[in-house]
């Protein structure tokens, strides 16, 4: 059935907006600041996977690769917020998000001089095999993305829910000042919280470039995750996941049924929409603050 293959591709989609989006809502709700970079973070994680795979003299098996990307992404991550974003601490946000605006744009530059702007596949074990269910065929990669970040969603739930690393980034993220009169190391789970969102992006790009082709521009999904994290609900983890599969399942059907030249915009209009009615976000929780 066509639906059903507009339901897959749209979830797979979905997903990799998702998790981008979960890096945006991960350092927003720590920090309070937004990392516009973070497309460009899972393009560049995707790069070191096929640098380290099938682009390289290391040629490392797939997973190996994977493993290699997820790690050093974390690394950059954890390394951008030590360095960089760190000094910043007590500067109007705008500060941090013109600084994370030309962070992209380096990124790219570095993803270029490096890899170059031609279109590169990520050689891995189920490009180009398929799934029969009934008469519809489906791609393998799509569904092995959708299969990962619902992987990847549970560890996340338990790791937040059931460490004491995972608990004390949700404190530092609710109130930092009391989580530091807690005793919690606010600035060093920053830093880890970077180094998460680091590895969720590199996921991200690792399942994106499985699925399709990268060039150094494919950093500019980040806008679309964006605006899952906004639908979805910018101090929301779940809502953000929830965002990008919305987003995602727009894309296919708008392009099926709507006329050339508009689908590109419907996911924005959807965004617009929601502020409009509200503004928080489809699932987000608005608390009021005491004074």
């Amino acid at each position: 059935m066509e639906i059903l293959q507009l339901i897959v591709s749209g979830l797979a989609n979905g997903s990799v907006y998702g998790l981008i989006a979960l890096g945006f809502v991960l350092i927003y709700k720590a920090t309070e600041q937004v990392n516009f970079a973070q497309g460009d973070m899972m393009m560049l994680g995707a790069f070191i996977a096929l640098g380290l795979g099938n682009d390289s003299q290391l040629g490392a098996p797939f997973w190996l690769a994977c493993a290699g990307a997820i790690l050093a992404m974390a690394a950059i991550g954890w390394t951008l917020e030590r360095a960089v974003l760190r000094h910043l601490f007590g500067q109007p946000q705008i500060a941090a998000m013109m600084l994370t605006i030309a962070l992209g744009f380096l990124l790219r530059f570095v993803a270029g001089a490096i890899w170059g702007h031609d279109p590169l596949a990520l050689e891995n074990p189920v490009a180009g095999k398929t799934l029969r269910l009934g008469g519809t065929v489906l791609g393998l990669d799509e569904v092995a993305t959708i299969a990962v970040t619902v992987l990847l969603t549970g560890l996340l739930y338990l790791f937040f829910r059931r460490t004491r690393l995972g608990v004390a980034m949700q404190a530092s993220s609710q109130n930092q000042l009391a989580a530091y009169c807690m005793g919690i190391p606010v600035r060093r789970v920053h830093g880890l919280i970077w180094a998460l969102a680091g590895a969720t992006a590199a996921v991200a790009g690792i399942l994106f470039a499985s699925k399709g082709s990268i060039d150094p521009g494919t950093g500019f999904l980040g806008i679309k995750a964006f605006a899952a994290a906004v639908i979805g609900g910018f101090g929301s983890l779940p809502g953000a996941l929830a965002g990008g599969l919305i987003v995602g399942l727009i894309e296919p059907f708008a392009s099926r049924y709507l006329a050339t030249g508009y689908a590109p915009i419907v996911p924005y209009a959807v965004m617009l929409l929601v502020l409009v009615v509200r503004p928080h976000g489809i699932f987000a929780q608005v608390h009021a603050k005491k004074v």
